[in-house]
């Protein structure tokens, strides 16, 4: 499905400021499509799919590039890590903006490669699945979450079963707008091809249903505190190999670890983050939700709904070129805040429920933040149809005001 993405208007922007655009992203998220899109027919278009032309840019770099001189847009740019050196000298023997633009999955070994012998000539965007905004085809409203008491009210308001079928369904470009028998031939297939091409390029992961396994034990836990150990037991493999093969569903864009908050930074890399697939669609067929209806009332369903909210807030800003400063926040007595933003040295705490009905109960552990300076507005995201007042500093929203 060719909608317009918010990324758009920013890649214009940075290639006229960069020599080199990079759009990472998870497979099949639009990468292609949306570079196409910007470059029109300005833009030469080799993909590193093709054998010939991937043996190339491996085994001769220098002649790949004045064979694709640019402009020119690269696809697929991991296979060939070779050519990051050349395209460096490319870059500094040109005074041209937007020389190469190069798209592929966001992986360890890429981004090292990239960040060591590109620095300071490459802008570097994600791209996810579609947004709310792209999927309501208000691509240029998006701008990056924080509560306010000024709400836009851009999106049409959808009625809880009308938003757990987007839950369910998923916003891979593929299947947004697709019957729910395209859907599971899709996933079934992302799947496949994830593990044979991705996963396979990264580690011998040795078993592909063990992998399999692994990958349906963790989306069975999407919005839940990571627990590597439980993991590992239900998947039959070693904690130090669940640690190894989430590192690939990170590195891969699929999940998110959303770190606690600590003044400490030490402790917010030792402590247990929450984990969150960034698609809901997919950790739903994963876990084996076959339709919308039983998502929306089965035991998943609040944190299913907590995972569209966590992941179309980092859209907001991934889509927008920038990263998030976002954590979870938990005191010694178990009280919980599901999502802190910080931002110019303010605090925004925000719960996520699934409710039509909030009440200022449902903010009571906003109380567990009052020794914190500069807190900012805070927010309940539910599914709620109008924008309701809990306290003097927080809101009951809806996720389709975010």
């Amino acid at each position: 499905m060719n909608k317009k993405r918010t990324l758009s208007a920013l890649i214009y922007g940075f290639s006229k400021n960069f020599k080199i655009l990079l759009l990472t992203g998870a497979r099949q998220v639009g990468k292609t499509t949306l570079l196409q899109n910007c470059s029109k027919s300005n833009r030469k278009y080799v993909t590193l799919d093709t054998t010939s032309d991937l043996l190339l840019a491996k085994n001769d770099p220098n002649d790949f590039l004045l064979r694709y001189a640019p402009p020119v847009l690269i696809d697929e740019i991991q296979y060939a890590p070779e050519i990051f050196n050349y395209l460096k000298i490319l870059a500094d023997n040109s005074d041209k903006r937007g020389l190469v633009w190069m798209s592929g999955s966001q992986q360890f070994n890429m981004m090292k490669n990239v960040s060591e012998s590109l620095a300071g000539r490459v802008a570097i965007m994600e791209l996810f699945p579609f947004s709310i905004y792209e999927r309501e085809d208000k691509a240029v409203l998006q701008k990056p979450f924080l509560p306010s008491n000024e709400i836009a009210g851009e999106l049409k308001y959808k009625k809880t079963d009308e938003t757990f079928e987007m839950i369910w369904q998923g916003a891979y470009p593929d299947v947004v707008g697709k019957e729910p028998i395209c859907r599971e031939a899709f996933y079934d297939a992302y799947i496949k091809t994830y593990i044979e091409r991705d996963v396979r390029q990264l580690v011998n992961i040795g078993s592909e249903i063990t992998f399999l396994t692994f990958l349906k034990v963790a989306a069975a836990r999407t919005g839940q505190e990571l627990n590597l150990a439980n993991i590992a037991k239900d998947s039959d493999i070693s904690p130090n190999t669940a640690k190894q093969w989430l590192s690939i569903l990170q590195a891969s864009g699929l999940v998110y670890l959303l770190r606690p908050y600590f003044k400490n930074t030490t402790k917010r890399l030792i402590k247990s983050p929450k984990l969150y697939f960034m698609d809901t669609g997919l950790a739903a067929y994963l876990s084996g939700w076959t339709t919308p209806q039983s998502l929306e009332t089965g035991a998943s369903a609040g944190a299913f709904f907590e995972t569209f909210v966590i992941s179309e807030v980092i859209k907001s800003y991934k889509h927008n070129a920038l990263m998030p400063d976002i954590y979870y926040f938990r005191d010694n007595n178990g009280n919980e805040i599901d999502l802190l933003i910080h931002q110019d040295g303010k605090f925004y705490p925000i719960e996520i429920k699934k409710t039509a009905t909030p009440m200022p109960a449902d903010i009571s552990a906003f109380k567990i933040l009052g020794k914190f300076e500069n807190l900012g507005q805070g927010a309940l995201i539910c599914l709620t149809e109008k924008v309701q007042p809990l306290s003097a500093s927080a809101n009951a929203i809806s996720i389709w005001n975010i």
